[in-house]
């Protein structure tokens, strides 16, 4: 194979690679482009939305209110999926088939879903869990029971095995937030359900804790059977139920339109919920109700109420609605309606020592009509004692998990709250906690010693001993533990180099690369321009044999066919001065060698008609 074959060649080969290269790097932008339009997509589709289907196989949308509901692979990483035993399946309107599937944790005390909403921390989420047994373990179990928390603080108690759902209004403080299930020795905990909703600007806030929504009432519900109404009718996907009744009411509906986007009602109550509305029956003058507690607190409960009306008759000239609410005792009002314009009274705050909220609308004595009430809300204030372990420490722990992948069925949740911490971590007693020890001993850590721990300011002990780390120590680890500041063990790292020449070869490392990759490209250089090269002299020497029909064969004038160079012809024939013939093939010049002798040199015409392989061929035959 000749020069330039072998340059063809390595192009051939180059081009090659960086073909492959190239398409391989499209396909892998294209499928990373196709993964992010889908979750595009999906985020679209809900803005602000968070819905999972617990133990569901894969993503779908639901018909009935158009939420996109996605399997929790992404939100958590241990448990088992799980269905219903078939004879307890459930049709439920507007939940998806989130009834019939559902994930259990039998391992581990705490499992945690984590939550991260696009609008971040310092924002009101609407967070609902919902539950249903379903015999799925075929144990035919009739209790069980284990605790919700949300972030680091108790949320409730889970004891229904029938279909339910639990709900809570959170600010969060952090941008993460978690849902945990914890063991209390009861039962294995088990989740069907798990939405978030961004609530916005709405007025369910509560400085000193969450709010927990005890009645959500739709009044005067032409269908109770359908069970509730949300999304899309509820722009926040709160659930209202329609079997709520007030004693000796009747109901009314209107089929007019009425305009909540051009309201300045922040509560943004449905259409639906505002176009029906109950009323005292057989011309009483009052409306009643009443909710008692399930469960009573350690403490004194307190509440918060909102009253929701809208006209929804028109009145003849001259008469008027008037009414007055009394709740718990307090009364507020006279309050007049607007025809088909909303009106959200509240909400109230109340302490309920009784563990009963009560309350009654009446018509006053200048009121024509009896009162209405189309919807009302009750929500339980829950207070959040303990606050998450400091952002700064999660941070740095959180990286330090995800770097050395330490896959532990503990570590989910927050660090150091609720309950217990993550093993082989301890946190001091402060309001929000701060990591003050944490323990990787013998745990197969590969790579460098993590400058994240240097992040940690409250670290007093690190105990890094037993496992396989490399590379130097951060100088800022090392300046702590020469203080004494911090307890630190490394024994058993055999490649961990502990001595200040580790930055010397750690710096010299690039520069050994750089000279090694630098090296190979001269070398590379070279050879392809020895290929050029070759080339080029190569392609010379063809077209000066063929000038003077010469080569290294055809020069042989002595014995053993003694090759002459063209300038050694030059200087014998005397620049081809004296001709002496002609032929076929060209003319016949007289030469004279160093040691006297004459010679004919016979130069190939390139006009002759005969060809450089018959001149070959005739000179090899007078030779021999």
């Amino acid at each position: 194979m000749d020069s330039g074959q072998i340059l063809l060649s390595y192009i051939k080969v180059w081009v090659i690679l960086l073909l492959l290269s190239a398409t391989f790097q499209n396909s892998k932008l294209a499928a990373k482009n196709t993964a992010q339009d889908k979750k595009r997509k999906l985020a679209a589709e809900n803005s602000g939305f968070i819905s999972i289907d617990c133990g569901a196989e894969e993503d779908y949308l639901d018909g009935d209110t158009g939420i996109t509901y996605k399997t929790d692979k992404d939100f958590i990483s241990t448990g088992k999926n799980k269905v219903v035993a078939p004879e307890h399946n459930l049709t439920t309107l507007y939940y998806g088939n989130m009834a019939n599937s559902l994930r259990t944790f039998p391992e581990g005390k705490r499992n945690c879903y984590t939550l991260k909403p696009r609008q971040g921390k310092n924002q009101n989420y609407y967070v609902r869990a919902f539950f249903y047994y379903g015999n799925y373990d075929s144990k035919n179990q009739t209790q069980i029971k284990f605790d919700l928390y949300i972030g680091v603080n108790h949320w409730t108690t889970v004891v229904d095995m029938q279909w339910t759902y639990y709900e809570i209004i959170h600010y969060s403080v952090t941008d993460t937030i978690y849902v945990c299930l914890v063991n209390t020795g009861f039962g294995v905990p088990f989740i069907n359900g798990l939405d978030l909703r961004f609530m916005n600007d709405s007025p369910y806030r509560s400085m000193n804790g969450s709010l927990i929504p005890k009645v959500l009432a739709d009044l005067g519900g032409l269908d109770p059977t359908l069970g509730a109404m949300r999304y899309k009718d509820d722009v926040y996907d709160r659930i209202w139920r329609l079997d709520v009744n007030l004693n000796d009411s009747v109901s009314n509906s209107t089929e007019a339109n009425i305009d909540i986007q051009g309201s300045d009602d922040p509560c943004r109550l449905p259409v639906e919920v505002l176009r029906t509305a109950v009323q005292p029956r057989n011309g009483h003058n009052s409306l009643s109700y009443s909710y008692t507690l399930r469960h009573r607190e350690n403490f004194t409960p307190e509440f918060l109420v909102f009253f929701h009306f809208a006209e929804i008759e028109q009145i003849a000239p001259g008469e008027r609605r008037e009414f007055t609410i009394t709740l718990n005792g307090l009364n507020y009002g006279p309050f007049t309606l607007e025809y088909l314009k909303p009106l959200t009274i509240g909400p109230y705050k109340l302490q309920v020592p009784e563990d009963q909220v009560r309350f009654s609308i009446d018509a006053t004595l200048r009121s024509d009509l009896p009162p209405i009430l189309n919807a009302f809300e009750i929500f339980k204030l829950w207070p959040l004692p303990d606050s998450p372990t400091n952002q700064t420490d999660v941070d740095a722990i959180m990286a330090i998990k995800e770097a050395y992948k330490i896959d532990r069925v503990d570590w989910q949740g927050d660090p150091c709250l609720p309950l217990t911490t993550w093993t082989g971590l301890l946190c001091n007693d402060d309001n929000p906690p701060r990591i003050i020890s944490l323990d990787l001993s013998n745990n197969e850590l590969t790579g460098t010693v993590l400058e994240a721990f240097a992040q940690l300011p409250h670290l007093t002990i690190l105990d890094l001993s037993g496992n396989k780390l490399t590379g130097a120590i951060p100088h800022s680890l090392k300046e702590k533990s020469n203080s004494r500041q911090l307890q630190l063990s490394l024994d058993g790292n055999l490649d961990l180099c502990k001595m200040d020449t580790c930055e010397k070869k750690k710096r010299s490392f690039p520069v050994l690369v750089i000279a090694f990759v630098i090296s190979v490209s001269v070398l590379l250089l070279l050879n392809i321009i020895t290929i050029f090269w070759r080339l080029k002299i190569g392609r010379l020497n063809v077209s000066l044999s063929s000038l003077v029909g010469l080569s290294r064969k055809e020069l042989s004038l002595k014995s053993k066919n003694q090759p002459f160079t063209y300038t050694e012809l030059v200087s014998i024939t005397n620049n081809f001065q004296t001709i002496i013939g002609e032929g076929g093939f060209g003319k016949v010049y007289l030469g004279n060698l160093k040691d006297g002798r004459q010679v004919a040199v016979k130069l190939l015409s390139q006009s002759s008609r005969q060809g450089y392989k018959e001149f070959l061929a005739e000179k090899i035959a007078q030779i021999c």
